[in-house]
């Protein structure tokens, strides 16, 4: 049996690669061909050198569970998410206004707070904001940037309407699973990257490196960049030690570094101190420094804000930058970008109801079963409902959460999110999706060409996180014009 695209549906739902009334998309027609020209046994080899190259490559993530932490290897599916290059310009350039215009809000909140006395974001959001650090405030962070790193994700609705659904500004992960994604890709289909114009991600890298260089305190000299993360039994630490690997730059934690009287930043080594100028920091901002944040913390370096504040080091991301990375300021977006920027959003934000607003409340109360409530700084598809898939009692529990602190929840549509080809067992199913692009600011600003894509393995399921059972796709953006 070979894949006969004319039985794959995707009913109700926008498919990235098969449109239900013409077949195979433009910019996915040579791949669709290709899979369907291979046998069972053809496409379960491919599938087999996949899950052998990633256990080759060591390319794991972590599971947290109630008895200690647990490495798996990553979940793939070997058939690739397709864009073409035509609709990825658009998104990439509405990518860059969103991050410049949060990066100016943030820059403003720890300065004039313009925004707020002229009425348009509300104080009272800011005052509640778990992720505001009074400490950083009157800091000038070199080039005016707070989010170095930003990985904002993407979805797409059942009528093909691309989706910002949320901003990741504090310590954005998954990039490496990205580039890994690629390299298995290569391995499994060479031939496919010898007859279409895919574009290359692997210069991530170099341009995360030069990024970081940009921001260091000493730019005549020759720039000590380091990784700091907070050890092995972080779930992200494969891409800690992927990222510095990657660089050529050392990996560090909190213990291998210290400040000194000079409120410079040094490296332990074996040769003696090393001055540090760069730090891309893995480790969230209440562990970074005791002697401002939690005091029992053992992963950061204290004095690191004290070097930080004096300008003798840089860190990315900039500690307070999580002030914007809230799904109540999301909300705001589409506010902060015509303040700061005088334009309409390229990219919507997907309709949201804050429930620390009357009306909205009482709309997110009553509709409980069709909408997704979010809080507002969970991350991980944690702390969640999707009401139209949870139990009454959920829907009930969750009620009582909302009326306690009705500022940390927001509410949205239960989005039919977009479907791509799945090889489940000998078969291809639609299995729903979202995308991660990473967006670096520096003196430029650069977007990935596609990013990470995440798909929801579970038939039916729209949650596509790899901790709640999600895997990842390769991202092709291809250039049409070629054909």
């Amino acid at each position: 049996m070979t894949i006969e695209w004319q039985h794959y549906a995707a009913a109700g739902f926008y498919d990235e690669l098969i449109d239900s009334a013409t077949g195979p998309r433009r910019a996915a027609r040579t791949l669709c061909e290709y899979l369907a020209s291979l046998s069972d046994e053809e496409l379960r080899e491919r599938k087999t050198a996949a899950e052998l190259a990633i256990l080759v490559m060591g390319i794991t993530f972590t599971v947290y569970t109630e008895g200690g932490s647990i490495d798996r290897a990553w979940p793939f599916d070997i058939v690739p998410r397709i864009i073409s290059k035509h609709e990825w310009d658009h998104a990439e350039a509405g990518l860059k206004q969103r991050v410049q215009a949060l990066n100016l809000f943030i820059d403003d909140l720890y300065h004039e707070q313009k925004i707020i006395k002229d009425r348009v974001f509300p104080a009272e959001v800011l005052a509640k904001s778990v992720n505001f650090r009074p400490q950083c405030v009157g800091v000038n962070p070199r080039h005016g940037i707070w989010a170095h790193i930003c990985g904002s994700d993407l979805v797409r609705d059942k009528d093909g309407t691309l989706y910002v659904l949320e901003d990741n500004l504090r310590v954005p992960s998954g990039v490496s699973y990205m580039l890994e994604n690629r390299v298995v890709t290569k391995r499994v289909f060479p031939e496919l990257f010898a007859y279409q114009r895919i574009q290359p991600v692997d210069d991530y890298s170099l341009r995360l490196y030069d990024m970081l260089v940009s921001l260091s305190p000493r730019p005549g000299d020759y720039p000590n960049v380091v990784v700091l993360t907070p050890g092995i039994y972080n779930s992200a630490y494969f891409e800690h030690s992927y990222l510095a690997q990657q660089m050529g730059v050392e990996l560090v934690e909190g213990s291998d570094l210290e400040v000194g009287d000079d409120d410079c930043v040094y490296m332990r080594t074996i040769s003696g101190l090393e001055r540090v100028d760069v730090i891309y920091r893995r480790i969230d901002d209440l562990f970074l420094d005791s002697e401002v944040f939690r005091p029992d913390s053992a992963l950061g370096v204290p004095g690191l804000m004290r070097a930080w504040r004096k300008g003798n080091v840089a860190l990315a991301n900039a500690p307070g930058a999580g002030v914007a990375d809230d799904k109540v300021v999301y909300a705001f977006v589409p506010e902060i970008i015509k303040y700061y920027l005088d334009q309409d959003p390229l990219i919507p934000n997907v309709p949201s109801w804050l429930c620390m607003r009357e009306l909205d409340l009482k709309h997110t109360l009553a509709n409980l079963d069709k909408l997704v409530v979010k809080p507002a700084n969970e991350s991980g598809g944690y702390g969640m409902l999707v009401g139209p898939h949870a139990s009454a009692a959920d829907r009930k529990r969750f009620a009582e959460l909302i009326k306690k602190d009705p500022r940390n929840y927001i509410a949205q549509p239960t989005l039919a999110l977009s479907t791509s080809p799945t090889l489940c067992e000998d078969r291809m199913e639609p299995r729903h999706i979202d995308l991660r692009p990473f967006i670096l600011s520096g003196p430029t600003t650069y977007v990935t060409t596609g990013g990470l894509t995440r798909v929801a393995l579970r038939k039916g399921s729209l949650v596509v996180n790899s901790s709640q059972g999600g895997g990842s796709k390769d991202t092709w953006i291809v250039d049409t014009e070629s054909f």
